[in-house]
């Protein structure tokens, strides 16, 4: 689910009032006033929107993307060789227990993201990043002594390098919005499809690797490759600090309570989290898959890359035809969750046709890239600014759970069929549950708009009453007052 964030912080809008000033000689009156009452501020300024130091970032940002989301998404060439060595050992879940390896590196990265945005309120951005770095690459290169042991790999790749991949990854999106401003959506843009590139890249990346290295080897290189989260860390220097007043952290909590009123944002986080069940079980099992089904030598690469490529044209495509004015946002991410579902189903049917896999794995990215794209827009239309930053973070937190114990779940069923093709199956079905019962979601719009305009028939109705009950006297007095 790469870049499931890319557009978390796009066009977001501080929660506290945003004031701007020229010093000069002295203090300004308005910042005074502002002071003696004690109204938390932001000092706004003018971003650079380019220069060394900007695209440097941008470049640095980019990077962690794609390699946090590289190595996520193309967990299923390491998979096979877990797999590999337990079922060396005879043992009769060795592909769910290989499975929740990769299942827990993608659920601590998500559930973690809204403990990040926390983070770097708390110790800043560089410093929430690096420590983020230092966790995955230690993680990561612990795991190399340990690849005969899931206990621990569970701990090492799966929880360790998950939550430093979390604590990279957000201050990585946050950081954008100090150096663009005009060019934010470009920014974002280009750091959202860092996931794609890499995407694409890792798992040849990885499979080369494997041939030189064997296991224990590429994980030690992988943590290599992770150090350079902690280099990108190191130039996220912030150019603006945010409030810490108490006021603002009162004004936080009003927006978190507000939020869980919101039936709509409540519903529809609900059942994205149910929908996502069956989501990650293709990332996860598609080497194992392309392996069991395909003859010997069979690019089991391929499949993964060609996701990569359409969902990085899905986000593009789509996101552009989200933003035109009449369209349904909402309507449009259904229909996305109806293909992935519908696709998934169709892979096992795809066992002896290499190509007719090839086709179906372009569609899924297709419809990836639009899910994942409207993530961020339907957050800020439900929720509005001021909740959607915690909208979203609560989201991603509540999707970890379907994206652990879908892999899971799938890779026991393989133990106990010997194929995927049951597991695929029901792994397409809460997609199309899911996008079939968000139509839900418009009952529920349809009677918040029947309350508002009977709140507002209401209050015009009083206000009628009001006007014609007032005396002559009220009225004469009321003239005079408006005439001074």
């Amino acid at each position: 689910m790469g870049g499931a964030e890319q557009n978390i912080y796009d066009n977001q809008k501080p929660s506290v009032s945003t004031v701007s000033w020229k010093t000069q000689n002295g203090t300004s009156l308005e910042k005074k006033n502002l002071q003696e009452s004690h109204i938390p501020m932001v000092v706004s300024f003018v971003a650079p929107d380019g220069g060394s130091r900007a695209w440097l970032v941008l470049f640095c940002a980019f990077l962690c993307n794609g390699v946090i989301w590289g190595i996520i998404n193309s967990y299923s060439v390491l998979q096979h060789e877990f797999y590999q060595n337990l079922a060396a050992k005879n043992d009769t879940q060795a592909s769910s227990k290989a499975a929740l390896v990769g299942s827990l590196a993608i659920s601590a990265t998500f559930m973690m993201s809204a403990v990040a945005g926390i983070l770097t309120n708390l110790i800043g951005l560089r410093t929430t990043a690096f420590i983020g770095g230092a966790l995955s690459c230690g993680g990561m290169f612990l795991s190399s002594f340990f690849t005969d042991n899931i206990a621990v790999l569970y701990f090492t790749y799966g929880i360790m390098c998950g939550i430093g991949c979390a604590l990279v990854y957000t201050p990585s999106l946050a950081i954008l919005g100090h150096y663009f401003t005009k060019y934010i959506g470009v920014a974002n843009g280009i750091v959202a499809s860092g996931s794609s590139v890499f995407t694409m890249v890792m798992p040849y990346v990885m499979g080369f690797f494997l041939n030189v290295a064997y296991l224990h080897g590429t994980l030690k290189l992988l943590a290599a490759i992770l150090v350079s989260l902690m280099c990108c860390a190191l130039v996220f220097k912030p150019l603006v600090k945010m409030p810490t007043d108490k006021k603002v952290t009162v004004m936080q909590a009003s927006n978190f309570i507000s939020l869980w009123k919101n039936k709509k944002y409540c519903l529809w986080a609900f059942l994205i989290s149910i929908s996502l069940f069956g989501y990650f079980v293709p990332y996860v099992h598609m080497s194992m898959f392309v392996e069991k089904h395909f003859v010997k030598g069979t690019d089991a690469k391929l499949p993964i890359l060609c996701i990569g490529i359409t969902s990085g044209l899905g986000r593009l495509i789509f996101g552009y035809i989200a933003d035109k004015p009449k369209v349904d946002r909402i309507l449009l991410q259904q229909v996305s969750f109806l293909v992935i579902g519908t696709l998934t189903m169709l892979l096992p049917s795809a066992s002896s046709c290499y190509e007719c896999l090839i086709a179906i794995t372009l569609g899924m990215g297709l419809f990836d890239g639009c899910f994942i794209s409207l993530l961020g827009p339907i957050a800020f239309d439900i929720c509005g600014h001021e909740c959607a930053a915690q909208a979203i973070g609560f989201l991603l937190g509540l999707c970890s759970i379907p994206l652990t114990t879908g892999p899971y779940v799938a890779g026991l069923l393989f133990d106990s069929v010997g194929n995927y093709n049951l597991a695929l199956r029901l792994a397409g079905i809460p997609p199309i549950i899911g996008g079939i019962a968000m139509f839900s979601i418009r009952f529920i719009a349809a009677k918040d708009l029947r309350r508002n305009r009977a709140i507002k028939e209401d209050d015009r109705g009083n206000k009628e009453k009001l006007l014609s009950s007032e005396s002559p006297e009220a009225h004469q007095t009321k003239d005079v007052t408006s005439s001074l």
